[in-house]
Formats: C-alpha cells, sequence, structure tokens
C-alpha cells in the first residue's frame, strides 16, 4: 500500500454489439422428393427378420439347454442315491461281525496268547503252541447284534475242519539263482 492516492476511473458502458442483418434470398425452385428406393426397404426388412429368426434360435436353444440341464440333474440325483446304497452295502459286508462270521465260517479260530521273537538272542517268549480247532468267539452266537446292514449278506462257503492224520505239506520257497557273487534284479 502506498500513501498516494488511488487513481479515479471514469466508468465504461459497454457499446452494444452490431447487429447483422439476415441475408434473405428467394428460395429457388423445391427440388422434386426423391421416392424411397425399393433396395432399402427390402433389406431393412431382411435384417429385421434375420434379428427375430436368430433370437427364437436362441430363445429355442435356451430352452433346450434348460431340458438337458434338468435330465442331467435327475441322473445326478439317481446317481448319488446308487452311490449312497452301494456304500451301505460295503460298510455292511466290511463291519467287524460279517468278518468274524465270514472267518467262523472258514474254519478260522482266535489263536491263543501271542509268541515274541527277542531279536537280540533269538529266543522265544511266550506260549508257541498253534491254537485249536474250537474257537472262543462266537460271531453267530446269542449275544449277536442283529445288523440289518448286513441281515441279507450271506456267509462264505462252510469249510471243513482236517480228518485223520494229515499233515500239511509245506514247500520251500525257491531260492533266486546265485551268479557271480549275490543275486540282483534286472532292471533294464
Amino acid at each position: 500500500m502506498s500513501i498516494a492516492t488511488p487513481q479515479l476511473r471514469l466508468p465504461v458502458t459497454p457499446t452494444p454489439a452490431p447487429v447483422r442483418e439476415r441475408a434473405l434470398r428467394p428460395l429457388e425452385r423445391p427440388q422434386p422428393r426423391r421416392r424411397p428406393k425399393l433396395a432399402f426397404a427390402i433389406i431393412a426388412l431382411a435384417g429385421a427378420a434375420l434379428i427375430g429368426i436368430a433370437q427364437m434360435a436362441l430363445s429355442i436353444a435356451t430352452t433346450q439347454d434348460s431340458f438337458v440341464v434338468a435330465e442331467l440333474t435327475q441322473q445326478q440325483r439317481e446317481l448319488t442315491w446308487q452311490a449312497q446304497a452301494i456304500e451301505e452295502s460295503i460298510a455292511g459286508a466290511s463291519s467287524p461281525q460279517v468278518l468274524a462270521s465270514n472267518a467262523d465260517s472258514l474254519g478260522m479260530v482266535v489263536g491263543g496268547s501271542p509268541s515274541y521273537l527277542r531279536l537280540s538272542d533269538g529266543a522265544l517268549i511266550g506260549m508257541g503252541t498253534a491254537a485249536g480247532w474250537n474257537s472262543t468267539v462266537n460271531p453267530n452266537g446269542w449275544s449277536a447284534v442283529p445288523n440289518a446292514l448286513v441281515s441279507d449278506t450271506p456267509p462264505v462257503a462252510e469249510a471243513t475242519a482236517p480228518t485223520g492224520d494229515v499233515q500239511p505239506v509245506v514247500e520251500e520257497p525257491a531260492l533266486p539263482p546265485v551268479a557271480q557273487g549275490l543275486p540282483s534284479p534286472t532292471t533294464r
């Protein structure tokens, strides 16, 4: 800011913009109206018809696909039911009750107390006797709990106990031929 007095300005009056006069001229004779060409109309109608046909084809394809999806969903539901039924039958066939019953029908018996081999000195610890032909477990006896999953499962073929002086045949395992030192498998 200075101490000097401000200059006084004179008000400026706006000047009006010059008005242009429109140049009017008489029109020449109007041009004759052109007749629309038939080709343009045919192209427009053909385009509209093609759009309509494409829309109907897409609608039909979508409807057909929905029927296919519904059919596949029904098949998936049936296959799921079949898989569940098979899983139930497998669960029943692999239950401990069925396994014990099949083992009993094959003549398997519960062994006595186990024997152990001590590796440090090769000593046999335990009874070391064979199991008898009478089983201590009866899976089909009065204490068996009925199982609905295996009620229609037939037992395996009945086994018969050996009679008389039948001795089991023990075959010696075939030893691999020794050629030039230790036997080794052929890898190539």
